[in-house]
């Protein structure tokens, strides 16, 4: 759970019981063979997934079987914390790479979020920031050019990995065929490998389809008009712990 800890303390600094109690939120890990959904559209949700390990992605798919990517998953990120609310699965989540998933049950969800001001407040702001990630996907894709868009794309992943220790150096692994990028930027394959080669060509990236390096990280946010303001990775955590403590309620 420590991903999920990390993310989570961008917004606030947890107690040590109150790490203890996101540690505990569920039992071990399951794991999910790559390309293999986790939960279906139109499936019943028992459960939150948090992920653990590996990169997942939210995605619609028409009946002819055409896929858009809607947003990606990293460890420590929460698929959905409002499922709850559904009776069924309005999409579906499908790993992309090998991926430890964690089941958080509603009724733990539930009775930490009670028990925790805190940690109901910081769930609340990943949702938000989850949001806020899917309003900027729909300016790119209205917005940007091809190349921006793609630019765009890799400097928020590298950024969301950096949050929760993924990186090394300007390098991050990122298992991502050329289909998945079509996917995700409404580009087709061939399109997709122009992008890439543009990109390659201005020096701003390195990318094998397994690992992207960023050459030029502060050209490529230039190029892609990337700011990270709507990650809300640098939120003023003065905002709770200067306040009067929040203490655990008893029950």
């Amino acid at each position: 759970m420590d991903a999920l800890i990390r993310k989570l303390e961008h917004f606030t600094q947890f107690t040590d019981e109150e790490r203890k109690a996101l540690a505990s939120l569920s039992d071990l890990p399951v794991m999910v063979s790559p390309r293999q959904d986790i939960i279906r559209e139109g499936d019943n949700p028992t459960g939150v997934n948090l992920i653990v390990e590996g990169y997942a992605i939210r995605y619609k798919a028409l009946s002819d079987g055409r896929r858009q990517i809607l947003g990606y998953f990293l460890a420590g990120d929460i698929c959905d914390l409002r499922v709850f609310v559904l009776k069924r699965m309005d999409h579906s989540i499908a790993a992309l790479t090998p991926v430890a998933v964690r089941v958080i049950s509603e009724s733990r969800i539930m009775a930490i979020t009670d028990r925790y001001p805190r940690i109901m407040r910081a769930l609340w702001w990943a949702t938000l920031v989850e949001e806020s990630i899917s309003r900027e996907w729909l300016l790119s894709m209205g917005q940007r050019t091809a190349a921006e868009r793609m630019a765009h794309l890799f400097c928020e992943i590298y950024h969301r990995a950096r949050f929760v220790d993924l990186v090394e150096g300007h390098k991050v692994a990122l298992p991502l065929r050329q289909t998945d990028l079509a996917e995700t930027t409404g580009l087709s394959v061939v399109h997709v490998n122009r992008v890439l080669q543009d990109l390659r060509k201005r020096g701003l990236i390195a990318f094998d389809g397994q690992v992207l390096t960023l050459l030029d990280p502060d050209g490529l946010e230039e190029f892609a008009l990337f700011d990270p303001l709507y990650l809300h990775m640098d939120e003023d955590k003065a905002m709770i712990t200067t306040t009067q403590p929040i203490t655990a309620r008893a029950g």
